[in-house]
């Protein structure tokens, strides 16, 4: 059956900045048509919430979303484990869980991404004793180049790289993710931290709560948001020198801080506090472009100095930086995959032009640190770089091979990261 389109249109991303290329845009309304489509395809790409800021769900072929599917959320207290269909979004499991007396460990920044989306570009939340999103992942069930239906599940072979699979072997049509019993969440904001405790005790702020991240600006003074499990030990962030907020914040300043999560010690559920944002409600900006970058732990302290010595060229293209620790995960192309890091995030004005030579000018500054880019955001990273920082690199070469051989799900991103013939 040829595959015809139920919405001619050329959609975008979330912040604008990539018009998609597809020829066509499918809404199928079951799975069995989501096979038929594929099946049809010779190149196909699944479109999530469209949070990237960069081709990585781009395709010349055919452009798919899930969003018209049923919709899915089995909750299992007894096992601890929920299933969930693909479009799903954060802000639509997490009340679901919570009414089981359920949670999951870690969230990303906002609630608004789909699970399958997040999950296959190594997004993250925060904590250095919680990994990537992908690291409660148990199952993954795909719709494969050829129309079959696959599930790979944790233990099989390949598991490790069909979760952080930047969507290049298939369709994600549903997850199964550990759960963890639900619990509170307090979120305290401390401003003026100095920047010598970032950069020669980094430990000492980013162990300080079950989440921190670090605002700034790289200029002045840092701030930092720490949101601790109720029942913890408060945050001794005073000893830093860092001094309570006298009031809400958000993220950036100027922003609405009604957009953001409660704060000043107000205990609340897990999936009202571990993000910044407000479900509803405009993360971040809005009108903004982003890059992030994943260091080793271990050299925390010496990339905040070198990206704090570009602090004047930053300024201008600049709207905040947040920097967030992630803790080691097994997953072959996970940013975090086999080492504690630090992920270093820069939300950017729209100006991709004028943002582009600063970018260059980052990367050089994280380059002796084995940075590794996410794989939804703005990076010119080349390859050999990036496949001489993934270990596992060929074993996921093969992988895609393996589950598409014909090549269906790839794109021009993928094709510059894994070449065929090699």
């Amino acid at each position: 059956m040829a595959a015809t389109p139920t919405k001619p249109t050329k959609p975008t991303n979330w912040a604008g900045n990539v018009e998609f290329a597809a020829r066509a845009l499918h809404r199928p309304a079951t799975t069995d048509r989501l096979r038929e489509i594929v099946a049809a395809s010779d190149r196909v790409r699944v479109l999530g919430s469209g949070h990237s800021f960069n081709r990585i769900a781009d395709t010349d072929g055919d452009l798919i979303t899930l969003d018209d599917l049923p919709r899915a959320i089995e909750a299992d207290p007894a096992s601890g484990t929920v299933r969930v269909t693909g479009a799903v979004r954060f802000g639509e499991l997490c009340p679901v869980l919570r009414r089981h007396g359920l949670a999951l460990p870690n969230l990303p920044s906002t609630p608004h991404f789909t699970l399958a989306g997040a999950y296959a570009t190594g997004t993250h939340g925060s904590g250095h004793t919680g990994g990537t999103l992908a690291a409660a992942v148990r199952s993954v069930e795909l719709v494969t180049a050829d129309g079959s239906q696959v599930t790979v599940s944790r233990g099989d072979d390949g598991f490790e790289g069909a979760v952080v699979s930047l969507g290049a072997l298939g369709a994600v049509t549903a997850l199964t993710l550990d759960a963890c019993p639900a619990f509170e969440v307090e979120q305290y904001v401390h401003e003026g931290l100095p920047w010598e405790v970032l950069t020669q005790h980094p430990e000492e702020v980013f162990g300080a709560a079950y989440s921190v991240s670090v605002f700034t600006d790289w200029t002045g003074p840092a701030r930092v948001w720490a949101k601790r499990r109720t029942g913890d030990p408060l945050p001794g962030l005073a000893r830093t020198g860092a001094r309570p907020a006298d009031g809400p914040r958000h993220p950036i300043e100027g922003m609405p801080t009604s957009n953001a999560t409660e704060q000043q010690g107000v205990p609340g559920p897990w999936d009202e506090r571990l993000p910044h944002f407000r479900s509803g409600f405009m993360p971040s900006a809005g009108d903004e472009l982003q890059s992030e970058y994943f260091v080793p732990a271990g050299r925390a302290g010496e990339a905040v100095a070198a990206l704090r010595e570009l602090g004047p060229l930053l300024a201008p293209v600049l709207q905040v930086s947040e920097i967030r620790t992630v803790a080691a995960d097994p997953h072959w192309l996970s940013p975090a995959h086999g080492r504690d890091s630090v992920a270093l995030h820069f939300t950017w004005t729209s100006d991709a032009a004028a943002v582009a030579p600063v970018l260059l000018r980052v990367e050089e500054a994280l380059a002796p640190f084995d940075a590794r880019p996410h794989w939804g955001k703005l990076s010119s990273t080349g390859v050999d770089a990036l496949s001489a920082s993934y270990p596992r690199w060929e074993d996921f070469r093969a992988l895609l091979d393996r589950f598409d051989p014909a090549g269906v799900f790839r794109n021009e991103l993928i094709d510059r990261w894994f070449p065929r013939g090699r």
